[in-house]
């Protein structure tokens, strides 16, 4: 390990829970790096993935934003293609955009939203979206006919939430450089939407544990009973 890494360890007490406030304080002091880190959360839910009833997924816009530019391709046609290029969309149109990615590999965006009319289309791609978590989704609000308002979540700091094989939702919510307070605002408003969406089928406690890491930096773990 890196001294910088070295340095930031020893500002963390290896055996407490933090509160969020002080974690998100101290992720801000142990990010050394030279470019602005991101800070990730990561979430581990006491729920089983394998089971459809306990999945847990949903979308939601981070009030500060995640500090990274957002890219956004709208798979659509009609007078969506206009509402969506007016909406800010980098790229815009059907036929074309799918050739370049099944054909040409080419993956020049961030978001795929697309319209309900274009999921035949869409279908066709399942096996080269789905494993870069680039798939639309009603869930997430990336398949709808509302493309403009779609893309304006995007750029506004709309995030993707989903657990993965071992239960673990990971999710970034800002840069370094946001500072403690914008991070809480962003960590709060996640945390929230996750409690939110725990299914029903899901028994005894829920957030089994959090801890929260820069880019470059050593992982923080949160008092998860302090989360609700």
């Amino acid at each position: 390990m890196g001294k910088k890494y070295t340095d930031s360890v020893k500002l963390i007490e290896k055996s407490k829970l933090y509160d969020p406030a002080e974690a998100l304080a101290l992720v801000c002091q142990t990010s050394k790096a030279k470019f602005d880190e991101t800070i990730e959360v990561h979430v581990r839910l006491g729920v089983d993935s394998r089971h459809a009833d306990q999945q847990v997924r949903g979308a939601v816009v981070l009030p500060n934003g995640t500090g990274k530019t957002v890219r956004t391709l709208v798979l659509t046609k009609g007078a969506n293609v206009e509402a969506a290029k007016a909406a800010g969309a980098d790229y815009v149109g059907d036929m074309e955009y799918v050739d370049k990615i099944m054909k040409e590999n080419r993956f020049e965006f961030d978001v795929v939203i697309a319209s309900p009319d274009m999921m035949g289309l869409v279908g066709r791609m399942g096996k080269v979206l789905g494993p870069k978590g680039l798939m639309p989704s009603p869930k997430a609000g990336t398949v709808t006919a509302d493309v403009a308002r779609a893309v304006t979540e995007a750029k506004a700091g709309k995030i993707e939430y989903r657990l993965d094989k071992t239960n673990i939702i990971h999710c970034p919510i800002g840069k370094a450089s946001f500072g403690a307070d914008k991070l809480g605002e962003n960590f709060t408003t996640l945390l929230a939407a996750i409690i939110k969406a725990k299914p029903a089928a899901a028994k005894g406690q829920y957030i089994k544990s959090c801890v929260i890491a820069s880019t470059m930096g050593p992982g923080i773990r949160i008092n998860s009973a302090k989360l609700g």
